[in-house]
């Protein structure tokens, strides 16, 4: 499986917490201390989590079983996005999951690009269609 973006996510933050303490950074230059709050990053890696384990079991041929799981994990995403006033997904993380996604699928097997054919879809249109982030 890729790495998961929240891997990131949780590296600025602490690396931001860590300038904080120390008295090199501003916290109104904390961009991370703004966008991240553990719940949200904690939130979001339970969802890939999910999301990762019903790849482990899904049949790559099985075009429903294979977008049910995207539609899966990126509806959690929606409520994440939805129920988390202090963070949201902004362009960087709305592009870093879509990448993550779409790696995840292939790491599992899945040829998106033949999936999303079938679909009369583009390979990054995948999730668009339950996608409101």
């Amino acid at each position: 499986m890729p790495e998961r973006p929240t891997v990131g996510w949780r590296h600025h933050l602490e690396e931001q917490r860590a300038q904080l303490r120390a008295g090199t950074l501003r916290e109104c230059e904390g961009w991370a201390l703004e966008a991240y709050t553990d719940s949200f990053i904690a939130a979001a890696d339970s969802a890939l989590a999910t999301f990762e384990q019903m790849l482990a079991q899904v049949d790559p041929q099985s075009d429903p079983a294979v977008l049910g799981a995207v539609q899966q994990v990126v509806l959690a995403l929606n409520d994440i996005n939805t129920n988390h006033n202090d963070a949201s997904f902004d362009t960087d993380e709305r592009e870093q999951l879509c990448e993550y996604i779409d790696e995840a699928l292939v790491g599992a097997g899945i040829d998106t690009e033949a999936l999303a054919a079938r679909h009369g879809l583009k390979r990054w249109e995948i999730t668009d269609r339950w996608r409101d982030w």
